[in-house]
């Protein structure tokens, strides 16, 4: 097994993109949570990464991207259509975030859904060495460990879920339910965001297949699969440093001056995506104005809505809605040259996000379900000022760890606003004795003591054959 990796990760997107120059193609650092969080873990372990590389019908050769080897699966246009658009983001996606937007089933789906989790099970059985760790990521994915089980029944096989994994009573609703619980059931360890989540996986593992457990521990077969929570972070001291140059102090001086110099400029950071609770968040704002408790210029929102998954109906209706709102609102508050809102529906650099970051006095992070979101703790670690607020939705699974953020219950518009409200009226002393304990907590439970946590478990574990 020459030229084959020790330590392999199995994720639906290779952590670069593709990007078109005057010099030709080349690659970059994809910017999502993922990349951010998995690409120093797979280098530190000199390690290979399979994945899609985001275009139809196209798989370069393995090649090396700032030490990692990685190795592209190959997606037809009805691959994406059947696997990623309808079985992961129409079907399973709104599912396990407790139904915000009502799930899609459609047969063919499923079997694209297969097809694809066995050809990433393939990939990862070719690149691993003997004996390798595997370790695979996400709600796309969730057959690969047993496929891979079932091929190299050597490897130690690890699972973790971005997001969040559903009770039972909603789990059940899925048609593929008993083969997606046996392809996790696949993996030594499984890991999620939250206890909660793993304590609903072990007592599914009882309800739907009558497997025994003890504990966190489930009998599969005489063999032993761990389930548990390892809360996803950031790399504080690397956004720390970025908001202490010079160049994202003057922007983000500048970004206010852009803004008419308002009192208090309220930010939010999310894909655009019915889960992240904007139209909430606008409803809030929007009340807010009417009954004069906030004002324009005085107070401005901005909104950076990144695009996502555009071909899917309900994220096309949502942004349609989104952007009504948005209309709405300034139509009724703006002044000439001066917004309510500012909605900006594009991706930023990471440099342009800490200087909003840095510039903002508030960030709302509101989702309605949400795994873990790093954009409330990016903008917390990005605070070296101390300044700042932050409101958090309860339904987060930063909330667990960001206690002395404003909380809010985001299902409840008025609870929404007193937490806003709260956040913007936060005296000095008690706004930076908050940011400096969510601070402090960060640097103790950044990613790397993520990944080390769960590694070091899957290391324990039995392991392979």
């Amino acid at each position: 097994m020459t030229g084959r990796s020790a330590f392999v990760v199995v994720a639906n997107r290779l952590p670069v993109d593709e990007e078109v120059t005057s010099d030709g193609r080349r690659w970059r650092a994809s910017p999502g949570g993922l990349v951010t969080a998995l690409s120093p873990v797979a280098r530190a372990h000199r390690g290979a990464w399979v994945g899609w590389g985001g275009a139809a019908d196209s798989a370069p050769e393995p090649f090396d991207h700032e030490g990692i080897r990685l190795h592209p699966v190959r997606l037809s246009t009805a691959d994406i259509d059947g696997f990623y658009e309808g079985q992961s983001n129409s079907t399973i996606w709104p599912l396990y975030h407790d139904a915000v937007e009502p799930p899609s089933y459609d047969r063919t789906w499923s079997d694209a859904y297969r097809i694809v989790n066995a050809r990433f099970a393939e990939a990862a059985a070719t690149v691993a060495a003997r004996g390798a760790t595997v370790w695979v990521h996400d709600y796309q994915l969730q057959l690969v460990p047993a496929m891979l089980r079932a091929k190299r029944p050597d490897l130690r096989i690890g699972f973790f879920l971005h997001i969040p994994f559903p009770p039972i009573e909603l789990f059940m609703q899925m048609p593929l339910r008993a083969e997606i619980l046996r392809g996790l059931l696949g993996a030594d360890l499984v890991g999620f965001q939250q206890k909660l989540a793993a304590q609903n996986f072990v007592r599914l593992a009882r309800h739907l297949l009558d497997l025994r457990y003890s504990g966190m521990t489930i009998d599969v077969d005489g063999r032993a699969v761990k389930a548990g929570a390892f809360p996803i972070s950031i790399d504080p001291k690397e956004m720390e440093r970025l908001a202490a140059t010079d160049e994202i102090r003057v922007r983000a001086r500048q970004i206010r001056t852009e803004l008419g110099n308002p009192r208090t400029l309220i930010l939010g950071v999310d894909r655009l995506d019915y889960t992240k609770g904007i139209e909430l968040r606008l409803d809030a704002f929007r009340e807010l104005l009417e009954d004069g408790t906030l004002t324009v210029p005085e107070t401005t929102l901005v909104q950076v809505a990144t695009p996502s998954r555009e071909r899917v109906e309900h994220y096309e209706t949502l942004r349609t809605r989104v952007e009504r709102e948005v209309g709405r609102i300034n139509g009724d508050f703006s002044r000439v040259g001066i917004p309510a809102v500012h909605y900006l529906h594009q991706s930023y650099s990471r440099a342009e996000l800490a200087a909003l970051y840095c510039a903002a006095d508030v960030m709302m992070v509101t989702p309605l379900r949400d795994g873990m979101n790093l954009v409330a703790k990016e903008y917390v670690a990005a605070r070296i000022d101390h300044g700042g607020a932050l409101v958090l939705s309860e339904f987060a699974g930063a909330a667990n760890e960001l206690r002395h953020a404003f909380l809010c219950n985001p299902h409840d518009l008025d609870a929404v606003k007193g937490a806003l409200m709260q956040a913007i009226s936060v005296g000095p002393s008690d706004g930076r004795r908050r940011m400096q304990i969510m601070q402090r907590y960060l640097r103790t439970h950044d990613v790397d003591r993520w990944g080390r946590s769960f590694l070091e478990i899957l290391q324990a574990s039995e392991g392979g054959a």
